[in-house]
């Protein structure tokens, strides 16, 4: 399994990560993360720790949890690659839970917290945008931005609605047609569009430019506007309508591209395109006679 071996930081412990490329996830020691959370002296305690817990949790039939748990070879403290317990993010939440720990605290609260907001929304799904709308503006994107990407929202949703109506099946097939209208539009499958930009696990919308999502846009909804006329009966003409839906975005690239003299796709994530954003506002902001004193 494609690993990329990384040290995260929490309060200055070291936490060992990996990142599985094929399934994009990303794997944590277990013995780092009850070390950090308990305050072991040593990784010789901390697995002592963790070995007791692993018992307590499988006595409270929490087997399955434990059973999912993978082993993976990690660089030890005495720089050994040795088979260690990792856990994937709910696994890890689902351990942390079961730590009574007052570090582990803040952990368990966000989580109560979250399942609150989940309950809310299936209550009154209306907050589910409201939420987003919130989300994105913390995190620094302009309104502009953000109204198209509810838009692109509705607009993917219309395409799996219109998906899932001929048959295709969630999961595999899902990504095989999105991978297709992408290549049709940019070039790249969703992965390598991914790794342009340096992401990870992160929404690749998430990270487009307002042009890049427009083009995105177009290319899925053209989608689901000739598989409406054209209604496809086999996996096979799906991909068909995908690739001739992604090639009318894909043109239209083209075209913008003549005219500019500029590409399209940048290998700009959001946190770069948010600072560019953030350095324009603030030169525009700064008065005259500041600017003349900076000169």
């Amino acid at each position: 399994m494609p690993q990329n071996d990384k040290i995260q930081l929490f309060e200055d412990k070291r936490i060992r990560t990996a990142w599985d490329e094929e399934k994009e996830e990303w794997y944590f020691s277990v013995v780092d993360v009850v070390a950090v959370l308990t305050d072991q002296p040593d990784a010789r305690h901390a697995s002592t720790y963790w070995a007791v817990l692993k018992k307590r949790l499988n006595n409270e039939g929490a087997g399955q949890l434990l059973t999912n748990c993978k082993q993976l070879k990690m660089t030890a403290s005495d720089g050994r690659k040795r088979l260690t317990d990792v856990a994937e993010t709910e696994q890890l939440l689902r351990i942390i839970q079961s730590i009574p720990s007052p570090k582990a605290e803040p952990f368990k609260l966000w989580l109560a917290q979250v399942g609150r907001e989940r309950i809310e929304e299936t209550i009154d799904p209306e907050l589910t945008i409201e939420r987003a709308l919130e989300t994105y503006l913390k995190k620094g994107y302009t309104r502009e931005w953000i109204n198209q990407r509810l838009q692109a929202i509705q607009v993917r949703k219309e395409l799996t609605d219109e998906w899932d109506a001929r048959g295709v099946q969630k999961g595999v097939e899902y990504a095989i047609l999105t991978d297709e209208i992408s290549r049709a539009w940019s070039g790249m499958s969703t992965r390598q569009y991914k790794n342009l930009k340096g992401l990870k696990k992160e929404n690749l919308r998430d990270n487009m430019t307002t042009l890049e999502l427009v083009l995105n846009m177009l290319a899925e909804a053209t989608t689901t506007e000739i598989s409406k006329q054209k209604a496809p009966e086999t996996f096979s003409e799906n991909i068909d309508v995908a690739r001739a839906g992604g090639k009318v975005a894909g043109d239209a690239r083209k075209a913008i591209e003549s005219q500019t003299g500029v590409p399209v796709i940048t290998s700009k994530n959001a946190v770069q395109l948010n600072q560019v954003v953030t350095d324009l506002l603030e030169g525009a902001a700064t008065s005259p006679e500041k600017q003349d004193k900076k000169r």
